[in-house]
């Protein structure tokens, strides 16, 4: 496993998204300093799709060591430490299992949530659902169709479309399982975060035709060219590392 995801392996993966800049106490809280990079979002799914959940749990201590670091900087303390904690174990939680409703349940969501609980420190882990399980049906479709226009803007028609004529049903569960329970959740990981999870499944999935939408719905919903092409490259670079190999290759960033 040592040669799997090293401390300078992680550390180089982090290096390949475009710096935020200067983080310091009067703009911003120790949390932010950490969770304006999101390669680990990006490495963690990508691994976990590459059936290498082994992985999660060192980029889940590496990016907690690095949090923690800020904590100390900051002097940040008590229940606001405790919660930037809390937030970054529900991040990677959210990431992979928006994730699973990619690339398969059992190998991405239940295993990599797996080694991730295993590595959890028991108060940052959650006993209940974060999402609201009463929301009726109705409800929830209307809520996955206006998150599925958000993320797929000019293009949410023809995809949508698709889906409906390949098989109806699929275009329902997409729209209101996916969309309106998984993904549109967006209170933990916002709609540029679920944007690059879904890219880095995808790359590590080679399933070309989503990766060039979900790149392009990156871009709409806030990447710059350069962090779309960074997370392209970290997901990259991470499912190669566990073995993925592309039949034609990855998409470029448009």
């Amino acid at each position: 496993m040592a040669e799997l995801a090293t401390h300078d392996f992680l550390k180089h993966l982090k290096d390949l998204y475009p710096s935020p800049g200067d983080i310091t106490k009067s703009t911003d809280v120790a949390c932010v300093a950490v969770f304006k990079n999101p390669w680990y979002i990006v490495a963690s799914v990508a691994f976990a799709t590459g059936n290498r959940p082994d992985a999660v749990p060192r980029i889940f201590k590496y990016v907690l060591a690095d949090l923690e670091q800020a904590q100390d900087k900051f002097q940040v303390t008590g229940e606001q430490a405790h919660a930037e904690r809390l937030l970054l174990a529900r991040k990677f939680r959210e990431s992979l299992f928006k994730a699973g409703m990619v690339a398969g349940y059992s190998k991405v969501a239940i295993n990599a949530l797996v080694s991730l609980h295993e590595a959890t420190p028991e108060e940052l882990r959650d006993t209940k659902p974060l999402r609201d399980t009463r929301i009726p049906i109705a409800d929830v479709e209307a809520k996955g169709r206006e998150f599925f226009c958000s993320l797929y803007g000019e293009t949410a028609d023809h995809v949508q479309g698709l889906l409906d004529a390949i098989h109806p049903d699929m275009g329902w569960f997409s729209n209101t399982i996916a969309y309106g329970i998984v993904y549109g959740y967006t209170d933990i990981t916002d709609i540029l975060e679920t944007s690059y999870a879904l890219v880095g499944t995808l790359i590590a999935g080679d399933t070309p035709r989503q990766i060039n939408w979900h790149l392009a719905n990156a871009r709409r919903n806030g990447a710059s060219l350069e962090q779309g092409k960074a997370v392209r490259q970290i997901a990259m670079e991470a499912a190669s590392s566990a073995g993925i190999k592309w039949r034609d290759g990855v998409p470029e960033v448009e």
